[in-house]
């Protein structure tokens, strides 16, 4: 009989399958197979655990943000008021300023009337007397009184 060269590589093979498994490396193979799933499915659980972990934080976080959204509104809520508050009294101030300075300039005006009205009356009174002063020294005969009163007052005024 003639023995090629993939009969005895058949034969070494077989060899080689029987001692690996007198050696138990079928039972080693599995055994590290089945280690390496346990410790995959304890990654996913872990990995499960940290997504759940971090969905639970994103939604804290998003719960902080609109609370925080809700707050500014607030704050600029009432800070519009305050501003609209702050204004309406600066124009209720300034309101009450202008009619206060309105009224300062009405009294002066109405004391400057007043004034005038007694230097006009004043004046009057001086040129009367100063009228029937002139009539008492030049007499009473013949001399036209009213048209010389009446240019005397007009001297005085001007």
């Amino acid at each position: 009989m003639h023995f090629d060269a993939e009969v005895f590589v058949a034969i070494g093979f077989g060899i080689f399958v029987c001692v690996l498994l007198y050696v138990g490396a079928h039972k080693k193979l599995a055994a590290a197979l089945d280690s390496r799933v346990i410790r995959i499915k304890s990654e996913l659980a872990e990995a499960e655990r940290l997504r759940s972990e971090a969905e639970s934080l994103l939604a804290s976080f998003e719960k902080k943000r609109e609370d925080a959204e809700e707050e500014a509104k607030a704050i600029v809520a009432q800070a519009k008021s305050e501003a609209e508050l702050l204004a309406s009294e600066a124009r209720q101030h300034l309101e009450e300023y202008i009619a206060r300075r309105t009224k300062q300039v009405e009294d002066k005006i109405a004391q400057a009337e007043a004034q005038a009205a007694a230097e006009v009356r004043a004046s009057a009174a001086d040129a009367a007397v100063k009228v029937a002063e002139a009539v008492l020294r030049k007499g009473v005969a013949g001399a036209d009184f009213v048209s010389a009163g009446i240019a005397d007052v007009k001297s005085l005024a001007h």
